[in-house]
């Protein structure tokens, strides 16, 4: 059941048992216990098969509900213990910089190893005492977030803010906050940058030159569905402006164009290179939150 419940949190954002860090006598009781009965005895049944639970969340009417809700629901179900619709949280900071890394092609999908230090401001750890940190380079910089060296007394700036687990105790449960701090690293740090760069430079090549197709074509890889109008029409306004901008200023697009340590393919005009990545990086940002129409 303890289990069960961590996944189903994972998949809802809330546990069957919402208190998934104190699950005995003084926690709170079941949403469905019946519910969480059953998946409990398959999980043991299948032979602790982590793959077939989470399909069997995933494929299930609950989790392909829409995430939309009604001022009667809100005010019924606020939390949607009652599960009337489906999960609307933002992925914890790990799954965000991995999804980024992801989309783009730069994640390094290697196991094991010893812990790595990607993109970080310089001077974080020379104020609390110690030698500076000094970054990766090469793949140490696109390792997934389980490998990235964790410093007690300064943790990474950007799983910080996005609320992760100091690690100084056990944290089953986080916390889950929405600041402009969050927005602000989705924008300008150096790691969503150079993903942005990356992921435009590769819609341009598989997508050819039609700005529709393009932008339909980032869509597909950030978030597996088709833009709506009035996202096309945001897209488009965006574009325009972008390029207006990188072709008065070209030592902007090419101020943007270098960030990150990953080459990129110059053969590519740089303001409509850095125009594209302005999209992908709107595109990112729309990924931070689990939503389903």
């Amino acid at each position: 059941r303890v289990a069960v419940n961590r996944i189903w949190q994972m998949a809802f954002g809330t546990g069957l048992v919402k208190t998934t860090e104190d699950f005995g006598a003084q926690g709170d009781w079941p949403s469905h216990p019946e519910l969480l009965d059953w998946l409990a005895v398959d999980f043991m049944d299948s032979g602790w098969n982590v793959k077939r639970l989470w399909k069997t969340i995933l494929m299930s009417e609950t989790y392909r509900q829409s995430s939309r809700v009604t001022d009667a629901l809100r005010e019924k179900d606020p939390e949607n213990r009652l599960l009337a619709r489906g999960p609307r949280f933002r992925m914890p900071a790990e799954m965000l910089r991995d999804q980024a890394l992801a989309v783009s092609g730069l994640l390094v999908e290697k196991r094991g190893g010893p812990p790595v230090k990607p993109y970080q401001p310089a001077g974080l750890w020379s104020e609390n005492g110690g030698a500076d940190y000094k970054r990766d380079t090469g793949e140490g910089l696109y390792r997934r977030s389980v490998y990235t060296f964790w410093r007690r007394t300064s943790p990474p700036p950007f799983m910080a803010a996005f609320d992760s687990a100091l690690r100084e105790s056990c944290t089953v449960r986080e916390g889950r906050t929405n600041t402009p701090l969050q927005a602000l690293h989705l924008m300008n740090d150096e790691q969503f940058v150079e993903a942005a760069r990356v992921l435009a430079e590769r819609v341009i090549r598989e997508a050819g030159p039609d700005a529709g197709q393009r932008m339909r074509r980032t869509f597909a890889r950030v978030l597996a569905r088709e833009p709506r109008e009035t996202e096309m029409a945001t897209m488009r306004q965006m574009l325009a402006y972008a390029m207006d901008r990188y072709r008065s200023k070209p030592q902007d697009a090419e101020a943007l164009l270098r960030m990150g340590d990953s080459p990129r393919d110059k053969s590519i005009d740089a303001a409509e290179h850095a125009a594209w990545a302005t999209i992908a990086s709107l595109v990112l940002n729309l990924d931070a939150t689990v939503t389903k129409e």
